[in-house]
């Protein structure tokens, strides 16, 4: 049973004085795309690996990808080289040289193949004198490179911070003239080091950056990361908005280490909380079900909202947690919402969770029309008294929306005080009133 003394609050926090994010125009809404770096790593074997190497034609292949298979109409836009696409020195002229093995017709036409497609290009560096893999850093290069990859058409720079002193990192990206989303791994680093990022510093640098650990191909490493986000959202929470994003790292749905439930998790999380949507994976080879769950275009909206703020875990109790986010359409100040309820128990048995939309938060007198965004199932307007019951499947996800009604004659019934009925069909509820059930 869901006790309201153990909400832990739900908040809505803007920018604090002193702060200037980055305005450059671009990530108003957090980045989506597809990274080489979790699935592919850092192989480089194409003799004997051709197909799954670093390589331009894993990168063109996926663009295709990307486009025929619907990933981009449902908003992934970005294909991103991470570490390991370089020679192991510079050129007599101190440039970057793509791998000539690798990438034998160089990355502008990498970047003119992924551009032909309507997508962008992304592209990996490292504040250090070597990235995390070997290849050469920016470290004393770090204009000019910007430079290269302004004239190799770059969307999108990606700058990580092995062998670099974190002290040395808060720094902006040089101006080039081109608009390019910058992606900062580094604060992750000043932590490690024993540090207090500057988020005043980091917002006006950075389009999204980095607070924890690599994400691995376990459900152990994503709980990981929903602890870290739960446990320093009121410290990170405020930084986030349009144009400056938390990055919890890659969706690894669809890989090796996440079951089914367990990938619909980390998407539903990620949507909470605001975070880029980068999906690391093999786009030939995903099955069905877990394109499916990328694709979520309800679940996609969420994630995308335009008022960018992130949402928070506003409820923990015996492996049981509810994460909340606000989100658009307001009605006379009143936010519609995104509540996902998270099992975390592995038990081997579902678990019931029973609440009213008053003890989440959703207090608007003109009711919230509520839907299921994996079930699609549309469960008509309920009031702030509306008490629901969930079924959460061990390490699983149920996500609402709650849109907030406008205050005007309804079309649809209105559910002032009914009963809650476990529907083990849609693992959700069903309102039951003097006219029998309805999900309408």
């Amino acid at each position: 049973m869901f006790k309201p003394w153990i909400l832990l609050g739900i908040a809505v926090t803007l920018f604090g004085s002193g702060v200037s994010p980055l305005d450059n125009g671009l990530a108003k809404t957090p980045p989506m795309g597809w990274l080489a770096w979790e699935r592919f790593r850092c192989n480089t074997d194409c003799k004997n690996d051709p197909d799954n190497c670093i390589s331009e034609n894993l990168f063109r292949t996926m663009a295709d990808i990307l486009v025929n298979e619907g990933y981009a109409r449902a908003g992934y836009e970005y294909i991103n080289v991470d570490d390991c696409w370089l020679e192991k020195e510079r050129s007599v002229y101190g440039e970057l040289v793509p791998d000539r093995t690798r990438f034998p017709r160089g990355m502008k036409s990498l970047s003119d193949y992924v551009h032909a497609r309507g997508l962008k290009f992304g592209i990996y560096e490292d504040y250090g004198n070597y990235t995390c893999a070997g290849y050469p850093g920016v470290l004393g290069y770090l204009q000019r490179d910007a430079e290269t990859f302004a004239s190799w058409d770059v969307d999108y720079v990606k700058l990580d911070g092995c062998y670099a002193h974190p002290s040395e990192m808060d720094r902006g990206y040089p101006e080039t003239g081109r608009p390019m989303i910058y992606s900062c791994s580094w604060p992750v680093y000043q932590i490690y080091a024993g540090m207090q990022p500057n988020f005043s510093l980091i917002t006006s640098h950075c389009n999204m950056w980095r607070n924890f650990d690599d994400i691995q191909d376990s459900w152990a490493s994503v709980e990981s990361i929903i602890d870290y986000y739960g446990n320093n959202q009121d410290l990170i929470v405020p930084n986030a908005g349009p144009g400056h994003w938390n990055d919890p790292d890659m969706l690894i749905i669809g890989n090796f280490g996440l079951s089914y439930e367990q990938c619909k998790t980390q998407m539903a999380i990620w949507a909470i909380l605001a975070a880029p949507l980068l999906m690391s994976v093999d786009l030939r080879t995903i099955k069905p079900e877990y394109k499916a769950i990328l694709q979520n275009r309800k679940i996609i909206a969420v994630d995308q909202d335009p008022l960018g703020i992130q949402g928070r875990r506003i409820y923990k109790h015996k492996g049981i947690e509810i994460w909340s986010r606000p989100i658009t359409p307001l009605f006379q100040n009143y936010f519609s919402y995104a509540i996902a309820f998270v099992n975390r128990r592995t038990d081997g048995t579902p678990s019931d969770v029973a609440v009213t939309l008053k003890e989440l938060g959703l207090t608007s007198p003109t009711g919230y029309r509520v839907e299921d965004l994996y079930e699609d199932v549309d469960y008509g307007v309920l009031s702030p008294q509306t008490k629901i019951k969930v079924k959460v499947n061990p390490s699983g996800v149920v996500i609402l929306r709650a849109d907030v009604q406008p205050d005007f004659p309804r079309r649809v019934p209105y559910y002032t005080t009914p009963k809650t009925v476990f529907n083990p069909l849609h693992q959700v509820f069903r309102i039951r009133n003097n006219n029998g059930f309805s999900t309408r």
